[in-house]
């Protein structure tokens, strides 16, 4: 299999929070793996979930887009 991905990942097993709105509760997400560029997040499910939205890691909120997702994983680009 070709990797595709731009900068290399380091394996992580954090939590974080994918924020939908400022009047929205925060979403509880597993960080699975990280990169200067994007993440995996894990959640319960996807459904629901838009296209661009922001996560906070470690305390530091950033703008993201999911590149691609499954039932329980969204792979996103940081940005």
């Amino acid at each position: 299999m070709n990797e595709r991905r731009l900068a290399q990942r380091r394996r992580a097993l954090k939590s974080a929070h994918i924020i939908l709105s400022d009047h929205a509760p925060k979403l509880p997400c597993t960080l699975r793996n990280v990169s200067e560029i994007g993440a995996l997040l894990e959640v319960s499910t996807t459904f629901g979930i838009p296209e661009s939205f922001d996560v906070i890691i470690d305390g530091e909120r950033k703008p993201c887009r999911s590149v691609w997702r499954t039932e329980t994983k969204i792979g996103i680009a940081f940005g």
